[in-house]
This record gives structure tokens, C-alpha cells and sequence, in this order.
């Protein structure tokens, strides 16, 4: 089976955003840094994050910091994560919402849209674009 997964890059901040998410989302969380990979070239990145993996249900997020031999590329791109469901599934995502706007700027409140689910954006504290879905959740008012 093929999966498609986000993988977040961190300017230096990797673990606590990933921690971070792991209180969100809750499920196993995994981190490796560059010197237990061997490959730390600069002693300054030893302690950075090379690879994390979060996996909670269906939700599978992955996530690292920059080397200091290349640049970060920063948080504004044509990327955003998507989490969706069904009105079953309400209770859940209005959960991850409240928590990831914690501290983050909410760019579109998580209501009824136009098309009739609940829909919202926001970008995290650490400035990660979230589009919220919540399908059949009502009608336009």
C-alpha cells in the first residue's frame, strides 16, 4: 500500500513541535537525531531532530530539523495539512483545532462554509498551515 504523509521541516525546533503535536494528536511518537544517525558533520546539529515520525490512527506526520548546511525554507509555501471528516468524527477534529490554534493565528474561524461542512484554517505556533474539514456538519445559515 502507498501512503502520502506531511513531513514538516524546523528551523531548530523540531522536537518541541513534534512533542507538541504528539499532545494534539496523541498515538507514539519517535525522534532520532543527527549524531544517532551518524550523520552530525556539524557538531552544532548532533542534537537536532534528522527524523520523527508521529502515529496516531490514521494520522501519520513526520517531521525534522534544517542541517546547519543547508537553509530552512521556511513556512510560507503552497503547502497546508488537511485533517477531515465526517460528522461522526466532529467531536474529534473540533478537538485538534482548539489545540492547535493554541497560540497559532486562526485565518478562517471553523464554521459552516458555503458548501455546507464546517471548515476552518489556521497556521500553528510553529507555522504550520492546518485546513479543518468536518463534513455534513450543517448548512449554510
Amino acid at each position: 500500500m502507498v501512503t502520502l504523509n506531511p513531513y514538516l521541516n524546523f528551523p531548530d525546533n523540531a522536537r518541541e513541535a513534534m512533542e507538541f503535536y504528539h499532545s494534539v494528536f496523541g498515538g507514539e511518537l519517535t525522534t532520532s537525531t543527527f549524531a544517532e544517525f551518524g550523520a552530525a558533520e556539524d557538531p552544532a546539529d548532533a542534537q537536532k531532530i534528522m527524523h520523527s515520525q508521529l502515529e496516531s490512527g490514521s494520522i501519520t506526520l513526520m517531521g525534522a530539523d534544517t542541517p546547519s548546511s543547508l537553509t530552512f525554507p521556511g513556512t510560507n509555501s503552497n503547502i497546508s495539512v488537511s485533517l477531515s471528516g465526517g460528522p461522526d468524527d466532529d467531536a474529534t477534529l473540533r478537538g485538534y483545532w482548539d489545540k492547535l490554534a493554541e497560540g497559532g493565528t486562526i485565518a478562517q474561524p471553523l464554521e459552516v462554509a458555503p458548501w455546507g461542512d464546517a471548515f476552518g484554517m489556521l497556521e500553528d505556533r510553529y507555522g504550520t498551515t492546518w485546513l479543518v474539514n468536518i463534513g455534513g456538519a450543517g448548512s449554510p445559515g
